[in-house]
């Protein structure tokens, strides 16, 4: 059996896409689980990009000790000096670099001739070496590049230093054969390519994401690039979920491992879902909440005489294993705590209370607690991490009805710790509430996405909003669950706004120390 390595992208890649706002608390949460899910390398962003993003870069590098962390750089040199500041403290540090090496990239992008390309990336190589173990080097937008040309350009890199060599399939263009076919011309024809890791990286703009990287292992990859739930720029990344399974279910056709913890990929799948704010679709393969479902009465007849007729993945094989909780109103403290830590929470004990007293009120009002239900109530209390004063929604009151204005009023206690009480109308209760809102917060509020889904099943579901916003031309993403969808939506669009206020607290006080 080969042993395929996990470079998992979420938090670079996948933090890329539109919408997502991730702060160095959710970061690091991710990493921690991407650690206990197996995953051997854990990208951890682009240091070099915002103090926010080197921040967290540094922190999880510092923190995680079972998987290899790493940061993306360009190929300049104060880039990669950043990347060695923040990667430092990590067991094995690891840097990321990339160039262009597609006509059209080369040409457009860089406006360089392929041998100042070439000189580049030897270069940044050189350097990195000076400071990293380990260094991969990415051919950006290999499948549009000369062969020929990632040869030349692939023998002087392994010459220079690099360890894992990367062939990206940057815009989805190429098909399974050729991409499996370029890994093979590749691996006969430079020299060195032996000693290096070879690794994959396929997004999805064409659906063939998932096929590439496969058709990549069966032709020499040991390496595999990816992100939960599929997540990226465009269509996104190879989801890391199907990969996983797929060389599990198919070992006898692959014949590899990946190392990952496959009852942990459930958990993983949620926990980003949720704090990305992108919602998985029902039919998303291995994860979505369909995948196991059976409506079909062919199909339901084959599945009660064997299940294996028409399910070749169990949900016990992901961890998704439906969990009858006994926890109610009636529930003490000790059988909460001891139920998070079943689920995987590592939270302190002022957290713990926290998230009981929370449990407590939603108890009082729902009849039957629901394992997604504490999910959402213990993340909200992992990823909570502020010194700075914020907007606490005090209370929300619409009024509503087919034939009058609906009107908002908001009563809330603002930064400065006054209680204000606001009032607007709107073209419906949510406008209504935002309008009261923008005006509470005193600034220019664009609305991009907002959406509302229930938490679980029933009447008295939970239901989260997410909203993205523009708050003064700064988008953030807000969340929070309640099973009044009005209140979540008002606090939502807070916690959108208070994201900004703990980014810009931590600015200044990074800022205070440097000075």
């Amino acid at each position: 059996m080969r042993k395929i390595d996990i470079f998992d992208t979420t938090l670079r890649d996948g933090e890329q896409s539109a919408g997502i706002n991730l702060n160095t608390q959710e970061k690091l949460e991710i990493a921690r689980q991407l650690e206990k899910y197996g995953v051997s390398i854990i990208e951890a962003g682009f240091p070099a990009s915002s103090p926010g993003d080197f921040e967290a870069v540094k922190q999880i590098a510092g923190t995680v000790k079972n998987s290899i962390v790493t940061g993306l750089a360009r190929s300049v040199k104060s880039d990669i000096e950043t990347s060695w500041e923040a990667l430092k403290g990590g067991v094995q540090p690891h840097l990321h670099t990339f160039i262009a090496t597609s006509p059209i990239h080369m040409q457009y992008k860089l406006n360089k001739t392929p041998e100042q390309v070439i000189e580049i990336a030897v270069e940044s190589v050189k350097l990195a070496r000076k400071y990293f173990p380990l260094v991969q080097w990415s051919a950006e937008d290999a499948t549009r590049s000369d062969r020929d040309f990632l040869v030349r350009i692939m023998n002087e890199v392994i010459k220079a230093g690099a360890t894992t060599i990367n062939i990206p399939d940057t815009v989805g263009y190429a098909s399974p054969i050729e991409y499996g076919s370029l890994f093979r011309y590749l691996s006969e024809n430079v020299r060195g390519i032996e000693k290096v890791k070879l690794s994959a990286h396929c997004h999805d703009d064409l659906g063939l994401a998932t096929a590439n990287t496969l058709a990549a292992i069966e032709n020499g990859a040991t390496q595999i690039e990816g992100t939960i739930n599929g997540i990226g720029e465009r269509a996104g990344n190879v989801a890391l979920e199907e990969i996983a399974v797929a060389l599990h279910i198919r070992c006898d056709y692959y014949q590899s491992e990946s190392g990952i913890v496959l009852k942990e990929t459930k958990r993983t799948s949620q926990l980003v879902s949720k704090l990305t704010g992108v919602v998985i679709q029902p039919n998303k393969a291995i994860v979505g909440k369909n995948a196991f479902a059976h409506e079909s009465g062919i199909h339901q007849d084959g599945m009660l005489k064997n299940p294996e007729t028409y399910e070749i993945i169990t949900p016990d094989l992901i961890g998704d294993v439906a969990t009858e909780l006994v926890l109610g109103k009636h529930s003490g403290r000790h059988a909460f705590f001891d139920r998070a830590k079943q689920m995987g929470f590592q939270l302190s004990d002022e957290k713990l209370n926290a998230a009981f007293v929370a449990f407590k009120k939603l108890a009082d009002r729902k009849k039957e607690i629901t394992e997604e239900d504490l999910f959402v109530l213990l993340t909200d209390q992992q990823v909570q991490t502020s010194e700075a004063e914020v907007y606490e929604l005090e209370s929300v009151q619409v009024q509503y009805g087919t034939s009058n204005i609906p009107t908002a009023t908001v009563q809330a206690k603002t930064p400065s710790g006054e209680v204000e009480v606001v009032s607007s109308t709107g073209a419906g209760s949510v406008e209504a509430i935002f309008n009261t809102l923008e005006k509470l917060v005193n600034g220019k509020v664009h609305i991009i996405d907002y959406r509302v889904s229930s938490v679980s099943k029933g009447r008295d579901a939970l239901g989260e909003a997410v909203i993205n916003l523009s708050f003064n031309d700064v988008i953030s993403t807000g969340r929070n669950a309640s099973q009044d969808v009005l209140e979540a939506s008002a606090k939502a669009y807070l916690n959108a706004i208070n994201r900004q206020i703990v980014k810009a607290h931590y600015q200044e006080q990074r800022e205070a120390v440097a000075q």
